[in-house]
Protein backbone atom coordinates (compact mmCIF):
# COMPACT_ATOMS: atom_id res chain seq x y z
CA UNK A 1 0.00 0.00 0.00
CA UNK A 2 1.27 3.32 -1.25
CA UNK A 3 1.55 6.27 1.14
CA UNK A 4 -0.05 9.25 0.88
CA UNK A 5 3.55 11.12 0.16
CA UNK A 6 4.46 8.15 -2.42
CA UNK A 7 0.69 8.42 -4.28
CA UNK A 8 1.38 12.24 -4.62
CA UNK A 9 4.89 12.28 -6.31
CA UNK A 10 3.63 9.41 -8.47
CA UNK A 11 0.63 11.32 -9.56
CA UNK A 12 2.75 14.59 -10.61
CA UNK A 13 5.51 11.95 -12.37
CA UNK A 14 2.70 10.69 -14.37
CA UNK A 15 0.08 13.78 -14.85
CA UNK A 16 4.20 15.06 -16.90
CA UNK A 17 4.63 11.87 -18.66
CA UNK A 18 1.06 12.34 -20.02
CA UNK A 19 2.00 16.04 -21.11
CA UNK A 20 0.65 15.26 -24.55
CA UNK A 21 -2.83 14.83 -23.13
CA UNK A 22 -2.77 18.02 -22.05
CA UNK A 23 -1.57 19.41 -25.69
CA UNK A 24 -4.29 17.52 -27.16
CA UNK A 25 -6.79 19.07 -24.66
CA UNK A 26 -5.41 22.51 -25.53
CA UNK A 27 -6.17 21.73 -29.11
CA UNK A 28 -9.14 21.03 -28.49
CA UNK A 29 -9.98 24.11 -26.97
CA UNK A 30 -8.60 25.88 -29.57
CA UNK A 31 -11.05 24.77 -31.88
CA UNK A 32 -14.13 25.21 -29.60
CA UNK A 33 -13.02 28.54 -28.68
CA UNK A 34 -12.47 30.46 -32.02
CA UNK A 35 -15.86 31.81 -32.31
CA UNK A 36 -15.93 34.27 -29.54
CA UNK A 37 -13.60 37.21 -28.90
CA UNK A 38 -10.52 36.86 -26.58
CA UNK A 39 -12.26 39.02 -24.18
CA UNK A 40 -15.73 38.50 -23.67
CA UNK A 41 -18.03 41.00 -21.75
CA UNK A 42 -21.02 39.66 -22.72
CA UNK A 43 -22.84 36.56 -22.62
CA UNK A 44 -22.13 34.08 -24.90
CA UNK A 45 -24.40 30.76 -24.78
CA UNK A 46 -24.72 29.37 -28.06
CA UNK A 47 -25.80 26.40 -26.22
CA UNK A 48 -28.73 27.53 -24.02
CA UNK A 49 -31.52 24.96 -24.99
CA UNK A 50 -29.04 21.88 -24.02
CA UNK A 51 -27.69 23.97 -20.84
CA UNK A 52 -31.01 23.99 -19.82
CA UNK A 53 -31.71 20.12 -19.69
CA UNK A 54 -28.41 20.07 -17.70
CA UNK A 55 -29.69 22.24 -15.90
CA UNK A 56 -32.82 20.49 -14.64
CA UNK A 57 -30.36 17.39 -14.17
CA UNK A 58 -28.27 19.07 -11.62
CA UNK A 59 -31.48 20.99 -9.97
CA UNK A 60 -32.56 17.76 -9.43
CA UNK A 61 -29.80 15.99 -8.12
CA UNK A 62 -29.79 18.65 -5.90
CA UNK A 63 -33.45 18.37 -4.80
CA UNK A 64 -33.26 14.79 -4.64
CA UNK A 65 -29.74 14.35 -2.94
CA UNK A 66 -27.32 16.96 -2.18
CA UNK A 67 -29.80 19.33 -0.44
CA UNK A 68 -31.54 16.48 1.88
CA UNK A 69 -28.13 14.89 2.56
CA UNK A 70 -26.39 17.68 3.18
CA UNK A 71 -28.73 18.89 5.76
CA UNK A 72 -28.33 15.44 7.67
CA UNK A 73 -24.52 15.29 7.39
CA UNK A 74 -24.38 19.11 8.61
CA UNK A 75 -26.45 18.34 11.67
CA UNK A 76 -25.25 14.99 12.68
CA UNK A 77 -21.29 15.28 11.92
CA UNK A 78 -19.79 17.72 14.44
CA UNK A 79 -18.29 20.68 12.79
CA UNK A 80 -14.42 19.40 13.70
CA UNK A 81 -15.28 16.17 12.06
CA UNK A 82 -16.25 17.49 8.89
CA UNK A 83 -13.46 20.03 8.75
CA UNK A 84 -10.94 17.65 8.68
CA UNK A 85 -12.73 15.26 6.60
CA UNK A 86 -12.74 18.26 4.00
CA UNK A 87 -8.52 19.09 4.45
CA UNK A 88 -7.74 15.62 3.94
CA UNK A 89 -9.98 15.82 -0.20
CA UNK A 90 -8.03 19.62 -0.21
CA UNK A 91 -4.85 17.97 0.83
CA UNK A 92 -5.25 15.25 -1.68
CA UNK A 93 -5.76 18.02 -4.79
CA UNK A 94 -2.69 20.18 -3.79
CA UNK A 95 -0.50 18.07 -6.55
CA UNK A 96 -3.08 19.20 -8.98
CA UNK A 97 -2.44 23.00 -8.21
CA UNK A 98 1.44 22.24 -8.40
CA UNK A 99 1.17 20.61 -11.42
CA UNK A 100 -0.89 23.81 -12.89
CA UNK A 101 1.71 25.79 -11.38
CA UNK A 102 4.41 25.24 -12.96
CA UNK A 103 2.59 24.74 -16.30
CA UNK A 104 1.53 28.75 -15.70
CA UNK A 105 5.23 29.42 -15.09
CA UNK A 106 4.40 30.28 -11.41
CA UNK A 107 7.60 28.60 -9.34
CA UNK A 108 6.63 30.38 -6.11
CA UNK A 109 3.36 28.94 -6.43
CA UNK A 110 4.66 25.69 -6.83
CA UNK A 111 6.71 25.65 -3.93
CA UNK A 112 3.91 27.17 -1.57
CA UNK A 113 2.14 24.26 -2.67
CA UNK A 114 4.54 21.77 -2.27
CA UNK A 115 5.60 23.02 1.63
CA UNK A 116 1.61 23.16 2.31
CA UNK A 117 1.32 19.58 1.02
CA UNK A 118 4.20 18.36 2.61
CA UNK A 119 3.67 20.33 5.92
CA UNK A 120 0.00 18.74 6.36
CA UNK A 121 0.69 15.35 5.43
CA UNK A 122 3.46 14.72 7.70
CA UNK A 123 2.53 17.21 10.60
CA UNK A 124 -0.92 17.18 9.63
CA UNK A 125 -1.78 13.32 9.82
CA UNK A 126 -2.46 12.91 6.08
CA UNK A 127 -4.02 16.48 5.83
CA UNK A 128 -6.84 16.10 8.50
CA UNK A 129 -5.45 18.72 10.06
CA UNK A 130 -4.04 21.60 8.68
CA UNK A 131 -1.17 23.62 10.52
CA UNK A 132 0.39 24.84 6.84
CA UNK A 133 -2.16 27.64 6.97
CA UNK A 134 -1.22 28.93 11.01
CA UNK A 135 2.05 28.68 9.18
CA UNK A 136 1.36 31.36 6.44
CA UNK A 137 0.95 28.23 3.84
CA UNK A 138 -2.31 29.45 3.05
CA UNK A 139 -4.54 27.38 0.53
CA UNK A 140 -3.79 28.28 -3.22
CA UNK A 141 -6.00 26.18 -5.06
CA UNK A 142 -5.68 26.01 -8.87
CA UNK A 143 -6.85 24.54 -12.44
CA UNK A 144 -5.92 23.23 -16.10
CA UNK A 145 -8.85 26.03 -16.35
CA UNK A 146 -6.65 29.11 -14.92
CA UNK A 147 -3.57 27.49 -16.87
CA UNK A 148 -5.43 27.79 -20.87
CA UNK A 149 -6.31 31.68 -18.98
CA UNK A 150 -2.82 32.39 -18.39
CA UNK A 151 -1.57 30.81 -22.05
CA UNK A 152 -4.23 33.30 -23.30
CA UNK A 153 -7.07 31.16 -24.50
CA UNK A 154 -10.47 32.67 -24.30
CA UNK A 155 -13.21 31.29 -22.20
CA UNK A 156 -15.27 30.47 -25.05
CA UNK A 157 -19.43 29.47 -25.10
CA UNK A 158 -21.25 29.19 -21.71
CA UNK A 159 -21.85 25.71 -20.77
CA UNK A 160 -23.62 23.96 -17.82
CA UNK A 161 -22.39 20.11 -17.31
CA UNK A 162 -24.31 17.19 -16.37
CA UNK A 163 -23.54 16.65 -12.88
CA UNK A 164 -20.42 18.92 -13.04
CA UNK A 165 -22.36 22.50 -12.99
CA UNK A 166 -21.71 25.68 -14.59
CA UNK A 167 -18.47 25.98 -16.87
CA UNK A 168 -17.25 27.36 -20.69
CA UNK A 169 -16.04 25.96 -23.16
CA UNK A 170 -11.91 26.62 -21.60
CA UNK A 171 -12.72 25.17 -17.93
CA UNK A 172 -14.50 21.71 -19.46
CA UNK A 173 -11.50 21.50 -21.28
CA UNK A 174 -9.71 21.88 -17.95
CA UNK A 175 -11.15 19.68 -16.17
CA UNK A 176 -10.27 17.09 -18.37
CA UNK A 177 -6.86 17.25 -17.03
CA UNK A 178 -7.63 18.31 -13.70
CA UNK A 179 -9.22 14.22 -13.68
CA UNK A 180 -6.04 13.04 -15.50
CA UNK A 181 -3.72 15.26 -12.70
CA UNK A 182 -5.96 13.65 -9.72
CA UNK A 183 -3.34 11.30 -7.87
CA UNK A 184 -5.90 8.59 -7.74
CA UNK A 185 -6.83 8.44 -11.25
CA UNK A 186 -3.70 5.64 -11.36
CA UNK A 187 -5.43 3.59 -9.19
CA UNK A 188 -8.16 2.23 -11.35
CA UNK A 189 -11.27 1.39 -10.52
CA UNK A 190 -9.58 1.85 -6.38
CA UNK A 191 -8.55 5.04 -7.37
CA UNK A 192 -11.73 5.90 -8.34
CA UNK A 193 -13.78 4.89 -5.18
CA UNK A 194 -11.24 6.65 -3.13
CA UNK A 195 -11.60 9.70 -4.72
CA UNK A 196 -15.27 9.41 -4.41
CA UNK A 197 -14.90 8.61 -0.86
CA UNK A 198 -12.20 11.20 -0.27
CA UNK A 199 -14.49 13.98 -2.32
CA UNK A 200 -18.08 13.23 -1.18
CA UNK A 201 -17.73 14.86 2.59
CA UNK A 202 -16.05 17.78 1.15
CA UNK A 203 -19.18 18.16 -1.16
CA UNK A 204 -21.79 17.70 1.20
CA UNK A 205 -19.66 19.86 3.64
CA UNK A 206 -19.61 22.94 1.10
CA UNK A 207 -23.71 22.24 0.10
CA UNK A 208 -24.59 22.98 3.87
CA UNK A 209 -22.45 25.13 4.54
CA UNK A 210 -23.40 27.25 1.23
CA UNK A 211 -26.89 26.29 1.83
CA UNK A 212 -28.68 29.08 2.16
CA UNK A 213 -26.70 30.82 -1.16
CA UNK A 214 -27.33 27.47 -3.45
CA UNK A 215 -30.78 27.61 -2.40
CA UNK A 216 -31.11 31.86 -3.59
CA UNK A 217 -29.89 30.55 -6.44
CA UNK A 218 -31.46 27.51 -7.47
CA UNK A 219 -35.11 28.43 -5.71
CA UNK A 220 -35.58 31.69 -4.77
CA UNK A 221 -34.84 33.25 -8.20
CA UNK A 222 -37.66 33.42 -10.95
CA UNK A 223 -35.36 31.89 -13.72
CA UNK A 224 -32.50 29.90 -11.63
CA UNK A 225 -30.93 28.70 -15.04
CA UNK A 226 -30.03 32.39 -15.43
CA UNK A 227 -29.27 33.59 -12.33
CA UNK A 228 -26.80 30.74 -11.94
CA UNK A 229 -25.26 31.60 -15.19
CA UNK A 230 -24.51 34.99 -14.08
CA UNK A 231 -23.98 34.32 -10.93
CA UNK A 232 -21.15 31.70 -12.15
CA UNK A 233 -19.34 34.39 -14.99
CA UNK A 234 -19.13 37.07 -13.40
CA UNK A 235 -17.24 35.10 -10.21
CA UNK A 236 -14.86 33.55 -12.84
CA UNK A 237 -13.90 36.38 -14.55
CA UNK A 238 -13.67 37.92 -11.32
CA UNK A 239 -11.59 35.47 -10.29
CA UNK A 240 -8.91 35.16 -12.71
CA UNK A 241 -8.84 39.11 -13.43
CA UNK A 242 -7.37 39.32 -9.65
CA UNK A 243 -10.13 41.66 -9.02
CA UNK A 244 -11.59 39.95 -6.18
CA UNK A 245 -9.82 37.29 -4.14
CA UNK A 246 -10.99 33.78 -3.25
CA UNK A 247 -12.22 34.40 -0.21
CA UNK A 248 -14.80 37.27 -1.35
CA UNK A 249 -16.21 35.36 -4.12
CA UNK A 250 -17.74 31.16 -4.09
CA UNK A 251 -18.63 29.23 -6.77
CA UNK A 252 -21.93 26.57 -5.14
CA UNK A 253 -21.31 24.11 -7.87
CA UNK A 254 -17.26 24.04 -7.87
CA UNK A 255 -16.84 20.94 -5.44
CA UNK A 256 -20.38 19.67 -5.91
CA UNK A 257 -19.91 18.05 -9.12
CA UNK A 258 -16.59 17.94 -9.75
CA UNK A 259 -15.03 14.86 -8.34
CA UNK A 260 -17.72 12.85 -7.22
CA UNK A 261 -18.87 11.37 -10.65
CA UNK A 262 -15.49 10.67 -11.73
CA UNK A 263 -16.05 7.21 -11.83
CA UNK A 264 -19.65 7.42 -13.37
CA UNK A 265 -18.28 9.30 -16.60
CA UNK A 266 -15.90 6.23 -16.89
CA UNK A 267 -18.55 3.52 -17.02
CA UNK A 268 -20.53 5.59 -19.46
CA UNK A 269 -17.41 5.82 -21.18
CA UNK A 270 -16.79 2.11 -20.98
Amino acid sequence: MLSVVELQVEAVVNTLKNFNLLMISGGIFAISACSVPDEPTEIHDPYESVNRVSHAVNKGADMVFFRPVSKVYGTVVPNPVRTGLSNVASNLDTPRSMVNDILQGDIEGAGHNFFRFMMNTIFGLGGILDPATDMGLEERETGFGETLHVWGASEGAYLELPLFGPSNERDAVGQVFDIIANPLTFLGDEGAEATTLSSLPSVLNSRYELGESVDGILYDSADSYVQLRLFYLQNRRFQLSGQASADNVFDPYEDLYEDVYIDLYDDLGE
